[in-house]
């Protein structure tokens, strides 16, 4: 168990100086947390309980959870693709000016012109036009920085309604024989199929005549900033929450049964042994049991995903030896970890309350699908909301668990 504590607190290079230096207040920060927590577990042992070490702690926690969003937001604006159109052929440049024509002015024959040369199927102005190749890779690029699921799980792009995938729900049967023995007859494989429908999502920003006719404004540019954010929180809802009908399956939607009982097409789960809470003695075991209750090959990419409230409560667990489980992140770009498995944060994930299941703990990448219909499109309005213009943009998605056994759940009650 030792090895699994240590932390790995080595001084990365860091490239950018902000980086560094919100990287080095966190450490601080989360030391003063430590100091703080000790004093108030040693003050509850002489039986003096301070409501003021509390309230420091608190405050501690939502210093540290701001600090680890901003290192994540400055990490994210560094990765995002430069503007300018670099790399694009001779036909981005004609798509991107023929798009650009119709944001501006609702000019349709150039996009139409494309499309047909292109041989988009079920374009025209009743459903929109197909936005540029880059700058739909722009958008999926920067939701995967600010979508937890989509940076973790496995991502596909299609170009049909739905993405179909085979499994097998039971493997051939095997055995060991001699070299002169006769080889029983083994039963057949069962092979199933998964189905993942892609869904519509969409999103209408708005501009004024002023914007559309600023010539300086890269039109596609404003339209893949404006949805991009509402694009990711409505999917990381989703992706976690969905009931599979109008929204993707979501990582919580599968039915949920006892690890001891797990069958296929099911979530196992363990609990805590305490309705709404960890359990007041020994809570970091409750963490440990779940991450061996997952496979030894799930665990070696395994993660852990849960909202910043739950890790408030899990930064003040310790071990037996004293260490706590919690540790901030190593380098810029890198997640905070618990006993060393990397920490999403999806504050999607449920609050700590009586038979929730706000922890999960495995795979995502082999456990979770998220499957992209090709095409970012947009229609515009110039009628509906005068005097703005209104850029109705929709993107197909689907999601859904594609491995049961690639995690597992930690419920909050006693069975």
């Amino acid at each position: 168990m030792t090895d699994l504590l240590s932390p790995n607190l080595e001084n990365k290079a860091l490239p950018f100086p902000d980086t560094r230096m919100t990287l080095d207040e966190v450490h601080r920060t989360f030391h003063e947390y430590k100091q703080t927590n000790d004093e108030r577990l040693a003050a509850l042992e002489r039986r003096r309980g301070d409501a003021l070490y509390d309230e420091k702690l608190t405050r501690l926690d939502t210093r540290l959870d701001d600090l680890v969003k901003k290192m994540d937001r400055t990490v994210a604006s560094l990765q995002r693709a430069p503007r300018g159109g670099v790399g694009e052929s001779f036909d981005d440049f004609e798509h991107k000016q023929a798009v650009d024509a119709y944001i501006r002015t609702g000019a349709t024959a150039g996009v139409e012109a494309f499309e047909k040369k292109a041989l988009s199927a079920g374009s025209g102005p009743d459903g929109g036009f197909l936005i540029t190749v880059n700058a739909e890779r722009e958008i999926l690029m920067r939701m995967a920085s600010i979508s937890p699921m989509r940076a973790i799980a496995s991502v596909r792009a299609i170009s049909t309604g739905t993405y179909k995938k085979a499994y097998s729900t039971s493997g051939p049967q095997a055995g060991w024989v001699t070299e002169t023995a006769a080889r029983p007859q083994t039963n057949s494989q069962t092979i199933a199929e998964l189905a993942f429908p892609a869904m519509e999502l969409y999103a209408m920003p708005s501009a004024t005549r002023t914007i559309l006719d600023d010539a300086a404004v890269d039109t596609e540019q404003w339209i893949a900033s404006e949805v991009e954010t509402v694009f990711a929180e409505q999917e990381g809802n989703a992706f976690i929450n969905g009931d599979g009908v109008t929204r993707p399956q979501g990582l919580l939607q599968p039915a949920k049964v006892a690890a001891a009982s797990w069958s296929w097409g099911k979530i196992g789960y363990n609990v805590t042994g305490t309705a709404g809470a960890f359990p007041a003695a020994n809570p970091a075991d409750t963490l440990i049991d779940l991450i061996y209750t997952v496979r030894s090959g799930y665990r070696q990419n395994a993660k852990f995903l849960m909202n910043r409230r739950t890790q408030a409560v899990i930064r003040k667990f310790k071990t037996a030896t004293g260490e706590y489980l919690w540790q901030p992140p190593a380098g810029s770009g890198e997640n905070a970890t618990i006993v060393n498995f990397p920490v999403v944060d999806a504050e999607d994930m449920p609050n700590i309350a009586a038979d929730t299941f706000p922890i999960a703990f495995g795979d995502f990448g082999r456990g979770y699908l998220i499957v992209d219909r090709i095409g970012v499109r947009i229609l515009r309005d110039p009628y509906s909301a005068k005097p703005y213009v209104l850029f109705y943009t929709t993107k197909r998605v689907g999601g859904g668990v594609q491995d049961y056994d690639a995690f597992k759940l930690l419920k909050f009650g006693t069975a």
